[in-house]
């Protein structure tokens, strides 16, 4: 019953923060729009067939079924019939002056980031977990590139890329979005500071680059089936992997990997038991629907991950947000350096995981992933794009230039054809989303430990970033 209540209170986060995100961005337009006398048909919150809807005042009110965002349908602002429907009975409506288009279509964004920072204040006066599981390196293979170059167990990262890491999270983040493959690392040992030039390896399961180090945290087993192999190996719930057959792991879907490959195959496992570190045999069976070898065991990712209580100030947060979306954006548009592509990013679907991820571990994490999500429908919302906000002011100012205005049927084809690409695109990463749902599954079930602990609000602790490609 406590698990259900559970699900319930974070499936209702979810959705409240979702939605809230979307109202407020949607309710900008809507407001400025009846500040300037134009005519509101229709207010929805997602996409779609309706949920629930009333008319009230001539204008429709909805909550969709699809939670990709919402719009205010504005017969004067040309908009997509295939996001919103087909505009009836506006033959006779004014056309709107190039000025109000404008401000209407602003006001969406601009709404996002007054949300985003009062959210922020909520987070200075309340605090926000930082976690501070240190960037510590694991094992070393001694034939390694890394080993040769005198990286050893132990060392602790300090920078990677040339910007300051606090956790493995950090340092990887800095990697994907690094436009080369060999990376500038500083390393911290015995209170001297260390630089190494580390080569990346692509991650078989991103398709990322990442770096070829192992953390001293490693995949923890949380379930046995069983009589299943890991039960008869004598694998116990709390065991941590240490290698598989011959090989160290680095985290959770690496073993995953290991494991499907080796079906039928008998393999050594290291595991650190307690203070014990000990060597079983385990023969994974092949599952006779994926032709993939499995062991019967959960894991997680290792270790606890632990917070600290910071109060970083309202514009620390914003600046933080800004600069990781403009890095994304520049490894996109520079994929060949970075690998990073369209694939890597997160949909309507990997946005309510990550969401429910921070729900789930402490809400105030929740809230500092509503900052993040507010300032990146801002910014997206205002690239020069035909159907975003963007479009329309680049259209609105094109009429002004013209002094005329533009043609409707080229209007409805541009903003119609990228409609299309948007639907397309967004299906597109969703797709990858569902691809990734098991590494939402497994950050769900994550343990986390918040310590009460308090640091000084300075503009040097921002908070951790929730979403990255």
């Amino acid at each position: 019953m406590a698990e259900l209540l559970d699900w319930i209170y974070v499936i209702a986060a979810v959705i409240l923060m979702f939605g809230a995100a979307v109202f407020v961005h949607e309710f900008g337009h809507y407001w400025m729009a009846r500040v300037r006398k134009m005519k509101v048909e229709a207010f929805a919150i997602g996409f779609g067939p309706k949920i629930l809807g009333w008319t009230r005042g001539g204008i429709e009110y909805s909550w969709r079924w699809i939670p990709a965002g919402g719009f205010v349908k504005l017969p004067q602002m040309i908009t997509s019939e295939a996001l919103e429907g087909s505009a009836e009975g506006t033959e006779n409506i004014p056309p709107a002056p190039p000025g109000s288009k404008i401000l209407v279509a602003l006001m969406g964004p601009l709404m996002n980031v007054v949300f985003a920072f009062f959210i922020a204040t909520l987070i200075y006066i309340l605090g926000l977990p930082e976690p501070i599981n240190p960037p510590i390196v694991g094992y070393v293979a001694p034939d390694s590139a890394e080993a040769q170059m005198g990286v050893r167990e132990g060392d602790r990262l300090l920078s990677v890329d040339g910007k300051r890491v606090k956790t493995w999270h950090d340092a990887q983040s800095n990697t994907v979005l690094a436009r080369t493959n060999v990376v500038a690392v500083v390393i911290e040992r015995d209170g001297k500071e260390l630089s190494f030039n580390l080569p990346t390896v692509i991650n078989e399961t991103f398709g990322l680059k990442m770096l070829n180090l192992d953390p001293r945290d490693h995949p923890v087993v949380r379930s046995v089936e069983a009589s299943g192999p890991a039960d008869k190996a004598g694998l116990k719930v709390e065991d941590e992997f240490l290698s598989f057959a011959g090989v160290p792991i680095y985290n959770q879907d690496q073993l995953v990997e290991l494991i499907r490959k080796r079906g039928g195959q008998a393999s050594a496992v290291v595991i650190r038991r307690g203070e014990q570190r000990l060597e079983l045999q385990v023969t994974p069976l092949v599952d006779p629907a994926t032709k993939r070898g499995r062991i019967g065991v959960g894991i997680t990712p290792g270790g606890r991950v632990i917070y600290e209580i910071v109060h970083p100030t309202p514009w620390a947060q914003v600046v933080k947000v800004w600069n990781q979306t403009v890095d994304t954006l520049s490894a996109l548009v520079h994929s060949k350096q970075t690998g990073v592509g369209a694939k890597d990013l997160v949909g309507p679907v990997g946005i309510l995981g990550m969401l429910a991820i921070q729900v789930n571990t402490d809400y105030r994490l929740a809230l500092s992933f509503l900052v993040l999500l507010n300032i990146n429908l801002a910014i997206l919302n205002l690239l020069p794009i035909p159907v975003l906000d963007g479009g329309h002011i680049l259209l609105a100012t094109l009429e002004k230039i013209r002094r005329r205005p533009l043609s409707t049927r080229f209007v409805e084809y541009t903003t119609t054809a990228f409609a299309v690409l948007l639907i397309s695109f967004m299906l597109y990463v969703t797709f990858f989303d569902f691809k990734r749902w098991s590494l939402f599954h497994s950050m769900f079930k994550q343990p986390t430990q918040i310590e009460q602990s308090e640091k000084p609000a300075t503009p040097d602790t921002p908070p951790p970033s929730p979403a990255v490609p």
